[in-house]
């Protein structure tokens, strides 16, 4: 209920506000951008800076995708920081290193829109707003370099809205709104939910679904986690998303599957959440569930084909013979189960090198993997012929991994990892790693 009547509180404010300042008429929408952002970076009351704002973001609600692109563009040239000034401050603290020196380049390297961003962010569903602006940022990145910097403010900026102490932790269930179920249909990203049957069944008594919300995004997961329990550790996706509800006298499980793991919004790509959020899944499913004994995923590989395919482009490999390289020559061959079968070894071979050995002692080549590094997991096992969808052979040549959270080591996972590169590997994926002809 807090949530709610906060948001109530803020757009009443907003409301009052609106009596403060006019609103032109026939006014080209760009030009009222940027008249309302200049104007809100002036000096106002509560009321009125509140109202302004929300008049920001109930007009670039209603721009056309190429207008909003010409909204970030003015955000990145109109309101960037002063060349010429910060110059000054830089020439003024190189020759005199005083507090007073050092507090005015702070605030000249500072651009504009920084605080204009902080100012939108007060508006009712200013926040979304924002984060919607930086996933198109993001779309059009490629196309518009210079929005590079535009791009670091804004991540500066999350970097702090969106820290793990402001975050909410939450179990989803068939209980949950339905709001906010609709959202882990929309943003399921790795396993796709086939509608609400098959969601009924991921919120099963043998599942359960964790998320992660901010205070400010109402109903709005930014991460969900789906977890299956089971016997043993899974080694195929199938049987994980397509078993029956247990019997009620069948075996009890002991072993946590994190099967499915979602970021939900596309405008918060590559800013952390903080590490060891995994960590609190599992303390809550120790604390729930004590006899569960393991805690693993099934993990994707989704970067492991296009690194073979380059392998096979740029670097001769001692992993292969000239049979196995001709075989990976044909651009279908993930496709075909009788070479599939003859590359067993190699690929496994490969893909264990590919999870644990970085290059130039750099991060690891997959994204998944330096997620579940870095919150304090270890490569566990590598499991061959795990996901045959067109999905997994897509990416992994229908390689799967899971990765093991030890209770008690994951703290010290995590900071080996974070602290010295060092990942926490098994026996056996270390064998598959080293192995050469």
């Amino acid at each position: 209920m807090g949530r709610i009547w906060m948001s109530q509180m803020v757009d009443a404010i907003a409301d009052l506000g609106r009596l403060y300042f006019e609103r032109p008429s026939n006014e080209n929408p760009l030009e009222a951008a940027h008249r309302l952002c200049a104007d809100l970076l002036s000096e106002h009351g509560e009321a009125s800076g509140t109202a302004l704002a929300r008049e920001v973001v109930e007009l670039y609600g209603g721009l056309e995708r190429d207008d909003r692109i010409a909204f970030l563009d003015m955000l990145n040239n109109d309101f960037a920081c002063d060349t010429d000034g910060l110059g000054d401050a830089i020439a003024r603290y190189s020759s005199d290193a005083s507090q007073d020196a050092y507090l005015a380049l702070c605030r000249a390297v500072e651009a504009p829109r920084q605080e204009l961003l902080h100012r939108i962010n007060a508006a009712p569903n200013g926040t979304a707003a924002i984060v919607e602006m930086r996933a198109l940022l993001l779309e059009t990145l490629k196309d518009q370099p210079d929005f590079a910097t535009l791009d670091a403010d804004f991540g500066h900026l999350f970097a702090s809205w969106f820290n793990r102490g402001f975050l909410q932790f939450e179990r989803i269930d068939w209980r949950t709104p339905a709001a906010t179920l609709e959202k882990l249909i929309k943003y399921e990203a790795v396993h796709e939910i086939r509608g609400w049957t098959d969601l009924r069944r991921r919120l099963a008594d043998d599942r359960r679904c964790f998320a992660f919300f901010h205070p400010a995004l109402i109903d709005e997961p930014l991460i969900f986690v789906e977890v299956a329990l089971v016997q043993g550790l899974a080694a195929r996706i199938e049987p994980v998303l397509d078993a029956p509800p247990p019997e009620a006298d069948g075996e009890a499980p002991d072993t946590a599957v994190f099967y499915s793991i979602s970021n939900c919004q596309a405008g918060l790509a590559g800013i952390s959440f903080g590490n060891l959020l995994i960590k609190q899944v599992v303390d809550a499913l120790n604390a729930e569930l004590p006899e569960i004994r393991n805690f693993v995923t099934l993990s994707p590989i989704p970067g492991f084909h296009g690194w073979v395919d380059e392998l096979m482009v740029d670097t001769p490999s001692d992993f292969l013979d000239d049979e196995e390289r001709a075989m990976l020559a044909d651009a279908n061959w993930s496709e075909d189960p009788a070479i599939r079968d003859r590359l067993e070894k190699p690929l496994m071979r490969l893909c264990a090198e590919f999870l644990t050995n970085p290059l130039d002692d750099g991060p690891p080549r997959d994204t998944v993997a330096r997620f579940h590094l870095g919150n304090g997991a270890s490569v566990e096992r590598l499991n061959w012929g795990a996901d045959l969808s067109p999905k997994g052979l897509a990416q992994s040549a229908g390689i799967m991994v899971n990765y093991r959270y030890d209770p008690d080591k994951i703290v010290a996972n995590h900071e080996a990892y974070v602290g010295e590169g060092r990942i926490a590997i098994s026996s056996s994926v270390r064998a598959l790693a080293s192995a050469r002809r």
